[in-house]
């Protein structure tokens, strides 16, 4: 009788990519580390945090999945992970967001202050999981949940969700915010006329956050 396979995992160094676009101001600069949602890349990201009123005086950093893959139209899209081996991608992924962090530190620092981290969809539980590790004064959530392996104390949230959204759903935005309330500094929310997107309105608000936070 022939055994079952046995599975194993083997640890290697893979390149993630981010796109960093500096104000034209001199620095410096506060900085927005933004995780784009499940078949976005970082162009996309980046297209959406330059949507914020006062974007144009933030350091903006949008970080690619470590995951790519084609889309139908051949174009290159990320997935940030999935059910296989997620203990493990968590791991990968938080050594790499960390890694962005330090080097655009480390570029373009001394000093960033303050650092927000941003997520969409998918993206959400990243900025969640590098917000519980790096000091940081706010985190932006727009249509993604809390995931169940933060438990550190968190800055400021913003959460968001749209109206039309069937996957972020009003029960799913009511239970993170009582999560957080036992985690974060504060909470706020923010619902819009719209679906699983970024809209005019939702970016608005989270510049009004932002401005908040400048002045905390």
């Amino acid at each position: 009788m022939e055994s079952e396979p046995l599975l194993r995992t083997s640890e290697a160094r893979v390149h993630g990519r981010y796109l960093v676009r500096t104000p034209t101001t001199a620095g410096p600069w506060p900085a927005l580390f933004s995780f784009h949602g499940y078949g976005e890349d970082a162009l996309t990201n980046m297209t959406a945090l330059q949507r914020i009123p006062s974007a144009s005086e933030w350091l903006l950093v949008a970080v690619q999945a470590l995951h790519p893959f084609y889309a139908k139209n051949e174009r290159i899209v990320a997935s940030w992970m999935t059910r296989q081996d997620r203990e493990l991608a968590i791991a990968d992924n938080v050594r790499y967001v960390a890694g962005v962090v330090e080097a655009v530190s480390h570029e373009f620092g001394p000093k960033t202050s303050p650092i927000v981290f941003a997520g969409f969809s998918q993206g959400v539980a990243m900025a969640y999981r590098a917000a519980a590790r790096t000091p940081a004064a706010g985190i932006i959530a727009l249509a993604g949940d809390v995931p169940p392996d933060v438990t550190q104390p968190l800055p400021e949230v913003l959460i968001g969700r749209g109206t039309a959204d069937n996957w972020y759903t009003d029960e799913k935005m009511a239970a993170d915010v009582a999560r957080l309330k036992g985690l974060a500094r504060n909470v706020e929310t923010c619902v819009f006329e719209g679906g699983h997107e970024w809209t005019d309105a939702f970016a608005a608000t989270a510049g009004t956050f932002l401005q908040g936070l400048r002045r905390s």
